[in-house]
């Protein structure tokens, strides 16, 4: 027996419940793992920082899909996006409209964060991946990536631990000890 395709067009049929906990990979449901409350304060913490040092024209949010690509249908449900404000309105989300994707490892979602998702983002000409990991002693470490346009791949960013200070993808100031 073969699994059936989910299409585009089915996936947006679907209620927001349907859609939460999983993402679409080449058509097939795949199930993000359950996110502590550690997982979720980081990345709202994140989200604010970004949002309040952007400026007008660049929102953060989280949790909510960002269109990979269509046929097969790819919606990643990064955990803070960085898009255009002036797309708010625009769905689905899709690369073009996104600046900034940032990943929070996981149990679970390892490989997926730090091998297929860095490929998929950058493929799809996102500018900027980060990931978050915690560190053996707990600390989170906030590991960056800019794109390069021409190979369509990442190239490793800096790597920070307690402040983070970065003047791209615009200036902006985290303390990752808050956590």
């Amino acid at each position: 027996m073969t699994a059936e395709t989910i299409t585009a067009e089915q996936y947006e049929s679907w209620s927001a419940e349907q859609c939460s906990g999983i993402e679409i990979v080449d058509g097939m449901i795949a199930e993000r793992p359950r996110a502590s409350k550690r997982h979720n304060r980081l990345a709202r913490i994140l989200a604010n920082a970004l949002e309040a040092a952007a400026g007008p024209d660049w929102n953060a949010d989280t949790d909510f899909d960002v269109r990979l690509q269509d046929v097969p249908l790819t919606n990643r449900r990064p955990d803070v996006v960085v898009y255009r404000a002036d797309t708010i309105d625009i769905t689905p989300t899709r690369p073009e409209h996104v600046l900034l994707v940032v990943e929070v490892v996981s149990p679970g979602s390892e490989t997926t964060d730090r091998v297929v998702k860095v490929d998929q983002y950058a493929r799809a000409g996102i500018a900027f991946y980060w990931r978050i990991e915690q560190a053996a002693n707990g600390a989170p470490l906030l590991y960056t990536y800019v794109l390069d346009p021409a190979s369509r791949t990442y190239r490793d960013g800096d790597v920070f631990t307690g402040v983070v200070k970065v003047a791209a993808p615009f200036p902006v100031e985290i303390d990752l000890g808050r956590i």
